[in-house]
């Protein structure tokens, strides 16, 4: 009789390993403590909800998250193709419509037969086969019974959200419509400033009042979703270097390029509303409606949301898990999602297909492979199960993961292509092998 697998969690991680279990006959019990419990940025009961930017990166190969996505994509990933599926036009980026998104993951796991859901919080860990993928706002009681378990104490830091505006709100005598070096098709909204609106804004920011974070002394920061408040504590220059750089974009009005620029990603298909790219914040909601008025073009903006500022939970994974996703001194358990350590949707979401594939091997008599270090995948899993650094902190797939190239002087572009062509040719061998086991039994 093939057991049952528990999955707590139905986030981006553990949506994708209940389908990636059901495809192969495994039936799974799916846990979900929203509505009966909720988070402090959930909105709704939908698996798979994007609480955070609605981007999943690039789609260029030439580009680690790019070629992430194509290697998710020939292994079969399943809520990579949804999220295809509810594509919003904005370049060379992965942008979702976040609503039809979630309704299109929550219709196909409840429709599947071997997927049986219970809306209830988990506090203990289960027995049995257990992918634990409860995300970055992991509820108290159930992190605390896996810092028992662990014998650890449980890491932190604090992720935060960017704003959201009306699109009928947004001056667009202003606000123009380009990509960077007018990369891909479907346009960004760009709030272009001079020195002194640039000015004016950042005295504005520098003035808000912040919602304090008391929880923790030491507060950590993912770098690349630092708060444009801190950022802008960091210097004035700061984030004109970055958010809100201008490079690569021109504003019509003055053919030149401006001194810096707001960008806002297309929320959703029907161009109703825009995120402000980068722009997460912890300023307070008054102070931070203020600020937000002074970016030309939106001095008149009405906000479907306000940037705000949340704790997450991780594991020191390299120090617990194996490559297989397991934990070390409790191999029944896999984790998956951002409890692993990693940052980002779609590395969430290529946890949850690889723990499903590896626990799927297992149940089905084969020990799992993992995949070669030449890849994408093969990286991050090195990342959360071998990394050698002095700390652990979360981080995005990136080609300082990746093996170097042997005997190679290449550099930008061609360094990123070749080190594409060789993860590719190494992933497809895996496949191909993984296809000659599965035959062999």
């Amino acid at each position: 009789m093939i057991p049952r697998v528990t999955i707590v969690g139905g986030g981006l991680a553990g949506s994708e390993a209940a389908l990636q279990l059901a495809a192969r006959g495994i039936a799974v019990d799916l846990y979900e403590m929203r509505p009966q419990q909720p988070t402090p940025a959930h909105r709704t009961d939908r698996f798979a909800e994007l609480v955070c930017s609605n981007s999943f990166k690039s789609t260029s190969p030439s580009h680690a998250s790019g070629l992430l996505k194509e290697e998710m994509a020939r292994a079969g990933c399943i809520v990579l193709t949804l999220a295809n599926e509810s594509r919003v036009e904005a370049g060379t980026a992965l942008a979702l419509d976040r609503d039809q998104f979630s309704a299109l993951v929550t219709e196909r796991v409840l429709g599947e037969r071997a997927v049986r859901v219970h809306r209830s919080e988990v506090t203990d860990i289960p027995e049995g086969h257990v992918i634990l993928a409860t995300g970055p706002l992991t509820s108290d009681a159930l992190a605390g019974e896996m810092s028992s378990l662990l014998g650890i104490e449980r890491l932190h830091f604090y992720d935060a959200t960017a704003p959201i505006v009306d699109a009928a709100t947004i001056d667009r005598s202003i606000a123009f419509e380009a990509n960077r070096r007018d990369a891909g098709s479907g346009h960004y909204l760009n709030c272009p400033f001079d020195e002194a609106q640039y000015e004016t804004f950042y005295q504005a920011v520098l003035a808000a009042e912040q919602y304090p974070l008391h929880e923790f002394e030491d507060v950590k920061f993912f770098e690349a979703c630092m708060p444009i408040d801190d950022l802008a504590r960091r210097g004035r220059e700061t984030l004109r270097f970055g958010p809100m750089r201008p490079v690569g974009l021109i504003d019509p009005r003055t053919g030149r390029r401006p001194h810096a620029v707001v960008q806002l990603r297309p929320e959703n298909r029907a161009g109703s509303a825009y995120n402000l790219v980068g722009f997460q914040n912890r300023m307070r909601r008054g102070d931070q409606l203020r600020a937000l008025r002074t970016i030309p073009g939106l001095e008149q903006a009405e906000f479907h949301r306000f940037g705000r500022v949340h704790r997450n939970t991780y594991l020191d994974a390299p120090k617990l898990i194996d490559r297989t996703l397991r934990l070390r001194a409790h191999p029944h358990i896999t984790i998956a999602g951002q409890l692993t350590g990693l940052e980002g949707y779609v590395e969430s979401i290529a946890t949850g297909m690889l723990g499903a594939m590896f626990l799927a091997d297992r149940i089905q008599g084969r020990e799992p492979t993992p995949p070669p270090y030449d890849t994408a995948l093969g990286s991050l899993l090195a990342c959360m199960s071998e990394y050698e650094g002095k700390e652990f902190r979360p981080t995005n797939i990136n080609f300082g993961l990746f093996p170097k190239l042997v005997d190679s002087k290449a550099r930008g572009r061609d360094k990123a292509e070749r080190m594409v062509k060789r993860a590719l040719a190494a992933l497809d061998e895996w496949l191909a092998g993984r296809l000659e086991g599965a035959g062999a039994r």
